[in-house]
């Protein structure tokens, strides 16, 4: 008992301390709008993340279609259709160009 409890303070006080390293508070806005990294994460968001979220939409439709029938007892369509096809869509074609968030 004595062995876990050293382990577990040891944890928390590193958990602790890397959580005050990784503060919001001492970011800096390192990828100005014309730093050309960030150009790149925009090709990175054309080529791969929003074909990926139309593929997405695309499976997320069949797996949908294959859990109505679970689905409809429970009167949790709306809620699997959101999550399965409305989501990988809107990731796909509602986010602006360039989405700084990524």
């Amino acid at each position: 008992m004595k062995k876990f409890k050293k382990v577990f303070l040891s944890l928390l006080a590193v958990s602790l301390v890397m959580g005050c390293l990784s503060s919001t508070g001492w970011t800096e806005d390192k990828w100005a709008k014309e730093d050309p990294i960030g150009q790149g994460w925009s090709v990175m968001d054309v080529v791969f993340a929003r074909p990926l979220g139309v593929a997405a939409g695309i499976a997320g439709s069949a797996i949908f279609v294959v859990s109505l029938p679970f689905t409809i007892p429970t009167g949790g369509v709306k809620e699997a259709a959101d999550m399965f096809i409305i989501k990988p869509f809107q990731f796909s074609f509602n986010r602006k160009f360039p989405d700084g968030d990524i």
